[in-house]
């Protein structure tokens, strides 16, 4: 099990980092993304954020289990939101976040399978 559970933290908070920094650099996939969900592009340097502190939580959830499980959570909080968003405007490319989606699903599931629910 703690295989898995580094294995998919890890790849979860690279895919996460990733995804931050095209947002964090003012790249241009982000900014249209937003333009076709109809949201503000003031939002893109928070969405960021978000994406960092969930990639940053789950490494640090290797030394405080609590915080990668919360950042965990976080995450798949965030995606549904992105799905919805996508949803929203009748948008069918799902493709990506729902591949984000069930990344972050996979760490919160080792996550709690490994350190428990307590």
């Amino acid at each position: 099990m703690f295989a898995a559970y580094v294995t998919i933290t890890i790849l979860t908070s690279a895919f996460t980092a990733i995804a931050a920094v095209t947002y964090l650099i003012g790249h241009d996939y982000p900014k249209a993304q937003l333009d076709m969900k109809r949201l503000p592009r003031s939002w893109v340097p928070m969405l960021g954020t978000l994406l960092a502190a969930g990639s940053l939580g789950l490494l640090a959830g290797f030394a405080v289990p609590v915080l990668g499980t919360l950042a965990a959570a976080g995450l798949v909080l965030y995606f549904v939101g992105a799905l919805l968003a996508h949803l929203r405007v009748g948008s069918r490319q799902l493709v990506g976040p729902a591949v984000f989606f069930f990344v972050a699903v996979a760490a919160l599931a080792v996550s709690l399978g490994y350190h428990g629910v307590s």
